[in-house]
């Protein structure tokens, strides 16, 4: 039998709490585990010292636990894809909790398919991606972190020039994907006088912005496309470069959703050929690996995809969680379930 650690619960008996598995802890866990510890016993299948296939083959509590804790991490590398051969592997499961919005690292079909919810950080981290996104925009049109360098490195005492930046307000701003992250970004981009449109699974009739079906169109349309979408099988790659030649010289690339939405091979030609202005991006293809490319342009702001990673987010997470954890298993509605597929 396989013996692995579990978190103690304070004073009381951790065998009388509900168990958790966590293939491989998420940040937040990290953060406030001894608020977790008093509510569940964290079954912790990295440190069971087994490949995590015979953990889980072998291990009577990970075969008879019902909640699953779970990251899609900075990088996959941080954490562990959902698929169906772990689901497979869970026979007792019965719920998914993510720590993250995006959920594309988890298999959706295949855990509706086994009768299985599946919960995400729900609108708990939305208002600190959207100040993000915001802040990249401005970075990239007023050149603020091409500023910091240009003043570090002397230039602006040696009077070298330092070219001219464009101003926020009358520009017009296509948002794809208007969820809870890119209403938000489109609340603050209207205090600063810009013109909003987006582009959306469907059109949102309680909305006044104007809604684009096609991305070209869209991107015709503006000086900037921001990326607030999930990824999935149909947005995989869909910012590509006819998107971006649509989107014209000037226009400004702005993702904070996941990496591969955005074809990025064709939006560093695009930028090396000047077809685009600029880009803000705070998500990958490869991540952590950054193309060598962008790396030295100035007109590419970068973003080690940390939105979401402020002390108030985390904190407002951990609470979605433990939350969701406890709607589980008091039978209670859960906070923030995946109802579509995405």
């Amino acid at each position: 039998m396989v013996q692995v650690n579990t978190t103690q619960a304070g004073n009381g008996n951790s065998k009388d709490l509900p168990v958790v598995l966590v293939l491989r802890p998420p940040p937040v866990l990290k953060m406030f585990e001894d608020r977790f510890a008093e509510r569940f016993r964290i079954l912790k299948a990295y440190n069971s010292g087994l490949p995590l296939d015979r953990f889980l083959a072998s291990s009577p509590q990970a075969q008879s636990a019902t909640a699953l804790l779970c990251y899609g991490g900075i990088a996959m590398t941080d954490g562990i894809p959902i698929s169906g051969e772990i689901l497979r592997q869970l026979p007792s499961l019965k719920i998914v909790v993510s720590t993250s919005t995006g959920v594309n690292y988890i298999d959706v079909s295949e855990c509706r398919r086994l009768g299985i919810s599946v919960v995400n950080a729900g609108d708990s981290v939305s208002e600190d991606v959207a100040d993000m996104a915001v802040g990249l925009f401005i970075d990239v049109l007023r050149k603020i972190s091409a500023a910091d360098r240009y003043v570090r490195k002397g230039c602006w005492a040696a009077s070298q020039d330092f070219p001219l930046g464009y101003k926020l307000r009358d520009k017009r701003v296509g948002i794809i994907g208007l969820g809870n992250i890119g209403t938000r970004v489109a609340k603050r981009l209207e205090a600063f006088g810009c013109k909003i449109s987006y582009n959306s699974r469907k059109k949102k009739d309680s909305i006044s912005y104007h809604f684009y079906n096609d991305l070209c169109e869209l991107a015709a349309e503006s000086d900037a496309l921001i990326i607030c979408c999930n990824l999935n099988d149909q947005t995989r790659h869909m910012i590509d470069g006819k998107v971006m030649y649509a989107l014209g010289k000037h226009g400004v690339i702005v993702n904070v959703g996941r990496g591969e939405i955005v074809n990025e091979k064709e939006m560093i030609e695009c930028l090396v050929r000047g077809e685009i202005g600029g880009a803000g991006l705070e998500a990958f293809e490869d991540e952590p690996n950054v193309p060598q490319e962008l790396l030295g342009m100035e007109n590419v702001v970068l973003s080690p995809h940390n939105g979401i990673f402020t002390v108030e987010s985390l904190e407002s997470l951990c609470e979605v969680t433990i939350g969701n954890l406890e709607a589980f298993f008091t039978q209670k509605p859960l906070l923030s379930e995946i109802m579509e597929d995405w």
